[in-house]
């Protein structure tokens, strides 16, 4: 049974360490000195050193570091293909050699790293070093860092015990595997207790509801300033925890194994994109922030050339404009028209919706461009050309976001700012064209399947207050309360459905007649002013449509859906969506309950969605 010996410490203000050292023998062994003029801990065994100083550390011998992975860093295909590997993991000396494949190790294993470099390059939190003492391994180090990637790579690599920071746990992993009663493992944990700080504010404010209130910004605002965090590592910290809420992960998973099946087979199909669409679709739903996807899109499509067709007219539009108009001709070179900043906006949209960078990788061009004509002599006026570009698209993706979440999120919080905000982007796209705001932001989304009634109630509300206010017939506040009023509709019709079928459920065996309903009606208000979800009386409509969805969703689950699945009747599903009133999202939601309650096939749930059965 081995032993093992710890110990603790600070190097500087910032970094905590923690160094272990286990083996049959451990207690018996002399294996660090502290070097007190310059504040340096030495450890060493025959043949290895790891010395930690105040400013970072140093070593020679054998070994290596790992971290767990965070999510959006580049990761090497091998490891990015398969879920299992969660850690990265470094040994000194190695090489990856790209003809081949394989890693190369060299006897030059000495080095040294800096505290910036161990958490810009690994994990913003905590890494772990280790090195090994045993009788039983080569005298070259080549061959040694080999030995210990064969017996300790796919294990550390694995291990969930590196991210969770259960060091006792990781030591009992290791120490068996290499199969030397007296060897000796050191392994060094070190942490950056600011950036710790930051991480563990964040994903205590997030999990709680899966959103940051401004007065909780604030305060991860004044702790980074405090600690001086900057922004990189912030981004870091935020993206990673916002991906391991459980309710993101699920969904951005399989948004990634879906781009890696593309990687693989070099290509996006028709069937690939329209389910990384849908997931894009029901992210919004989720609340789940759109920087998860767009980094696994950055992640698994740099640098791979998937299979695509021509370049789409939208980026040829767009290339043409940049390079003829804004950056080629010179006697126009400091102005776009009305006519040409429409083009751009179209096409802003349309490569928003095909999930296409490259739209934004010619604006980026356009810029470098841009301020190198500006340097070589021309025209700086060109800048403002430029900015003008810069300031339509800004506001159609401000816009866009803000109409998407009001009608997809439920409990969208909206003030009057905003709405004021919303007036004059309406202005000014209506500027460029009369009608162009409703083409661009509300023709498509009344067209789209996924939009639910209270969405559509309060897009319609919105669009219809807008122009009120710009003809004068209504004022700001009219609209800021109409559209309260239906967001607390939507509030309450959520509590009510949740409530009444579960009484339902529990007590009510049958609820067809009016005294039932009244009777279960009077018992949910009760329930509800007690337990303090409802403050106001429940209006008759939603009551109503609670009865009614909660009768349509029976009727489904029990008549509609076994058919449905057992013959493939797709227009039958069709029927019922466009017939019953019930929202899309709502209905797939039950059937996704339906199949998992079952034990039946999602794949085969999916093909009936898509009508490919």
């Amino acid at each position: 049974m081995h032993k093992d010996i710890r110990l603790h410490g600070q190097a500087g203000d910032r970094i905590e360490y923690y160094v272990m050292v286990a083996g049959n023998d451990a207690y018996q062994s002399y294996f660090f000195n502290i070097v007190q003029d310059v504040d340096h801990l030495r450890l060493f065994s025959p043949g290895n050193e790891f010395i930690i100083t105040p400013e970072g550390i140093s070593y020679q011998g054998n070994g290596g570091y790992f971290c767990e992975y965070m999510f959006g860093v580049d990761q090497p295909a091998s490891d990015l293909s398969k879920a299992d590997i969660i850690n990265r993991l470094v040994m000194y000396g190695a090489r990856s050699d790209d003809s081949t494949g394989t890693v190369r190790f060299s006897d030059s294993t000495n080095g040294s790293e800096s505290y910036d470099n161990i958490f810009f390059d690994g994990n913003a939190v905590c890494n772990y070093f280790f090195f090994v003492h045993s009788s039983r391994f080569s005298r070259q180090l080549k061959s040694q860092q080999e030995e210990l990637v064969r017996c300790l790579g796919k294990l550390l690599k694995r291990s969930e015990a590196i991210g969770e920071e259960r060091d006792d746990i990781l030591i009992s992993e290791i120490f068996p595997l290499l199969q030397d009663d007296s060897a000796q493992l050191f392994v060094v944990k070190l942490i950056n207790r600011q950036h710790r700080c930051y991480r563990d504010l964040f994903r205590q404010l997030y999990f709680r509801s899966k959103k940051i209130s401004d007065e909780d910004f604030s305060r991860l605002v004044n702790l980074a300033a405090d600690n001086r965090i900057n922004r990189y590592q912030q981004e870091r910290m935020r993206i990673d925890i916002m991906y391991r809420h459980p309710d993101n992960k699920r969904i951005v998973d399989e948004y990634r194994n879906i781009l890696l099946t593309c990687n693989a087979k070099g290509e996006i199909s028709n069937l690939d994109n329209a389910r990384l669409t849908r997931l894009k679709t029901l992210s919004v739903r989720n609340k789940i922030p759109g920087a998860l996807f767009y980094t696994l899109d950055e992640m698994l499509q740099k640098g791979r050339n998937l299979a695509r067709r021509e370049e789409p007219e939208y980026l040829a539009a767009t290339r043409e404009l940049l390079e003829g108009i804004f950056l080629r001709e010179k006697e126009i070179e400091s102005r776009i028209d009305r006519e040409d900043m429409l083009k751009l906006i179209r096409a802003r949209k349309s490569a928003v919706e095909n999930r296409d960078h490259s739209f934004d990788q010619l604006m980026l061009d356009a810029s470098k461009e841009c301020d190198e004509k500006i340097r070589d002599g021309a025209d700086p006026a060109l800048m403002d050309g430029f900015s003008y570009v810069i300031t339509y698209l800004d506001r159609f993706d401000s816009v866009a976001n803000l109409v998407s979440q009001l009608a997809f999120m439920e409990n969208v919080r909206i003030n009057e700012d905003m709405l004021r905000g919303l007036l004059e982007h309406k202005a000014a796209f209506d500027n460029l064209q009369k009608g162009c705001f409703a083409e661009l932001f509300i023709a498509d989304l009344f067209r789209n399947s996924y939009l639910g009634r209270f969405g559509r109630r309060k897009v319609a509300t919105l669009m219809e207050g807008l122009t009120a206010i710009e003809e004068n017939r209504a004022g700001l506040e009219e609209l800021y309360s109409r559209l309260l009023a239906i967001d607390q509709n939507e509030r309450i019709s959520l509590i009510l459905l949740e409530h009444v079928r579960e009484r339902i459920r529990n007590f009510y065996s049958r609820f067809a007649t009016r005294a039932d309903q009244e009777a279960l009606r009077r018992e949910v208000t009760e329930e509800l002013r007690t337990r303090k979800h409802l403050q106001v009386d429940i209006p008759d409509q939603l009551f109503d449509e609670t009865i009614f969805t909660i009768k349509t969703e029976a009727m489904y689950l029990h008549t509609l859906l076994p058919t449905i699945i057992a013959e493939h009747d797709i227009g039958l599903r069709e029927d019922f969506l466009k017939n019953s009133g019930l929202d899309r999202f709502y209905v797939e939601e039950l059937e996704r309950e339906y199949y998992e309650k079952n034990g039946l096939d999602l794949d085969e749930l999916y093909q009936i969605r898509k009508g490919l059965c």
